[in-house]
């Protein structure tokens, strides 16, 4: 077996497909984001301003999250030293698990070092808290969820994308006696739409499931002190388990999941991905408490936040660009093909310092390759402008249709 000629074929499969995904090498620079420096392959820099990053409010530089991290290192120093079994629980963590529990209205609350793990590690782990359990999961569902739900050796059914009635018919053709969770996103990243929270309790309190929300693209922007999508509608104490990141709109890294006291209780001893993970840096849990606590009374930046994404998306309709929209705060531009996707992005870099990476599949489907800008209230109006003129230049250099919009 030649496994070199067999790295070869898989990686150059990638290439001829147009979907090989490079990394930008950028450095961000205190008190300047969205700017930042991008260092090109032989060496020169390049600054540039970043338009697909997830630190959705900037938070990342806000002087009260590094003040409680330069706090919290001076004090501790840098690593936990441990897992949360063994020494690697401090007061910041415990601090950060309050702070969370809060801003969601449940008992307890417990952090992981990603949302990536807290929603593999929980639903993963599920089963064996609730024998014979089938999970219900929504056909767009993140990564994350779809490996925690595909290794918990448990029955699983997948309905069609916030498709109610299709859900309403794999429940009903399973046993009632049978324990039920149904898990589902508040605003799926890739097109930027909600579910349809409030009749999804509906369904699980018709068959009796467990509710489970990944509120990763939504926390800290939603809701009037940031508890997500669910607080907005007032639906989080019908929700059981909620699923959030620190890593986005918070500008730290973590993640969670918030719920009643015995569930956190349950998970926190039964699951893998917890049990025997080295716990997040006390600075780093430092920093996300300081930024959840401080974002609970932030309503004007999240008003704004919200101004600005309607402005680009009123911009880029104005020129006919194939936009998704469905109210959210995320952008996506549909493009269509991979190579052509790669290229916009390459073009925005290098000819007009404005980085969005390329999306194409596997994260969205064939056909549906784009480029997808998240706007926040750092980035000013000179910054949107020059988007605009660039997008409404490159557009027409690669010779792509201004169809109709895409949603």
């Amino acid at each position: 077996m030649d496994y070199t000629a067999k790295l070869d074929t898989a990686i150059d499969r990638l290439h001829e497909e147009g979907r090989y995904r490079t990394f930008i090498d950028i450095e961000r620079r205190k008190g300047q984001y969205p700017h930042a420096v991008w260092t090109r392959s032989d060496g020169t820099e390049r600054d540039i301003t970043v338009w697909c990053g997830n630190d959705y409010l900037g938070m990342g530089q806000h002087p009260v999250v590094l003040s409680a991290m330069h706090d919290a290192l001076d004090s501790t120093g840098a690593g936990s030293g441990g897992t949360r079994n063994i020494s690697g629980t401090t007061i910041y963590h415990k601090r950060l698990e309050s702070e969370l529990a809060d801003l969601h209205g449940k008992e307890s609350a417990l952090v992981f070092t990603s949302a990536y793990i807290a929603n593999d590690a929980t639903l993963s782990t599920l089963p064996r808290l609730f024998p014979g359990l089938i999970i219900y999961s929504d056909a767009l569902n993140h990564a994350s969820m779809i490996e925690g739900i595909r290794r918990n050796g448990g029955a699983r059914r997948i309905f069609r994308h916030n498709d109610l009635e299709h859900l309403r018919e794999l429940l009903a053709a399973d046993d009632p006696d049978v324990p039920k969770l149904i898990a589902f996103e508040s605003i799926y990243s890739m097109d930027g739409d909600f579910a349809p929270i409030e009749a999804i309790c509906d369904l699980a309190d018709e068959f009796n499931a467990l509710t489970y929300i990944d509120e990763v693209h939504a926390v800290g922007m939603y809701g009037q002190r940031g508890g997500g999508v669910a607080e907005r509608d007032r639906l989080m104490h019908r929700l059981d388990i909620i699923n959030g990141t620190l890593a986005k709109a918070y500008g730290v890294m973590g993640g969670y999941i918030a719920a009643s006291a015995k569930m956190c209780d349950a998970v926190r001893s039964y699951a893998p991905g917890f049990i025997f993970t080295t716990s997040l840096p006390p600075a780093v849990a430092a920093g996300a408490a300081a930024s959840v606590s401080w974002l609970k009374s932030a309503s004007d930046l999240r008003e704004e936040h919200q101004t600005q994404a309607k402005i680009l998306k009123t911009r880029l309709k104005a020129m006919g660009l194939p936009i998704i929209d469905h109210g959210s705060h995320i952008v996506p531009v549909i493009v269509g093909d991979p190579v052509h996707t790669k290229k916009l992005s390459d073009m925005l870099l290098e000819d007009f310092g404005i980085y969005v990476q390329p999306i194409n599949f596997p994260t969205v489907p064939r056909g549906t390759e784009r480029l997808r800008f998240t706007p926040s209230p750092v980035h000013g109006p000179d910054q949107m402008d020059k988007l605009i003129r660039a997008m409404d230049s490159l557009w027409s250099h690669c010779a792509l249709n201004r169809a109709e919009m895409a949603g």
